[in-house]
């Protein structure tokens, strides 16, 4: 059976990258990789990881690399993600993220390791700043919407807990990821573009109108891939 699709979604926080991404994930029957919930989990879970990350995440700052290379390696081999395909969702964040996992330039010629595409999401930074401030989400199952108004704090979710702003939401915090992002994440669309594996897609509009944007960026991607034939 050939390997399915395996791709890399990139954004700035409030991109949409979070959504995107799962709609995608379902579209292609692959699993969603969120590396952010991942970790969300684990300090929801008190666990060792959750412990040393939680005050972290709550600053707005970034999971140091070896850190967050440890639980994707995790997680990508207790689900056999090379082989049943991926979206990943918030990795790589860094240049040496990608290069430990995909390998360096040796490596990424390798059909049965190397993704098929990294998609970035271009929306500008003002318009991710207003998207993230309206942003509550639910911290028992992750069921996420924004408000029109900003000041309001908390919103009852479908299961009928309250969906409140997260604490790497608030103006500070926001404002320290996205200076992150350009320092940290911004070099990984060069990084991709040089092995032939990026697309860029105009992230702005209805959701709607983004996912076929994304769908028609794939198409030449993954019709090139071995991964997507027999």
């Amino acid at each position: 059976m050939a390997n399915r699709p395996r791709i890399v979604l990139l954004g700035r926080q409030g991109s949409g990258k979070g959504t995107q991404s799962a709609r995608l994930a379902a579209h292609l029957g692959v699993p969603h990789v969120s590396t952010g919930d991942l970790f969300r989990t684990a300090v929801r879970d008190g666990t060792a990881l959750g412990r040393r990350v939680g005050d972290i995440l709550d600053d707005g700052g970034l999971v140091p690399d070896d850190m967050v290379i440890e639980v994707v390696r995790e997680h990508a081999a207790r689900r056999g993600l090379d082989a049943g395909g991926y979206v990943l969702d918030g990795f790589p964040r860094t240049v040496v993220q990608a290069e430990a996992y995909f390998g360096t330039d040796a490596a990424l010629t390798q059909a049965g390791h190397r993704p098929d595409v990294a998609v970035e999401l271009d929306v500008p930074a003002e318009l991710v700043l207003a998207r993230l401030a309206a942003r509550r989400v639910c911290p028992v199952d992750g069921w996420t919407t924004t408000v029109e108004d900003p000041t309001v704090e908390a919103v009852r979710c479908p299961d009928g807990h309250l969906a409140v702003q997260r604490p790497d939401d608030t103006p500070e915090a926001i404002g320290r990821r996205l200076a992150l992002y350009e320092v940290e994440t911004g070099p990984l669309g060069p990084w991709f573009a040089a092995h032939g594996l990026l697309a860029r897609v105009d992230g702005t509009g209805d959701p709607d109108v983004v996912f076929q944007r994304i769908l028609d960026e794939l198409e030449p991607f993954l019709d090139r891939s071995p991964a997507t034939t027999g």
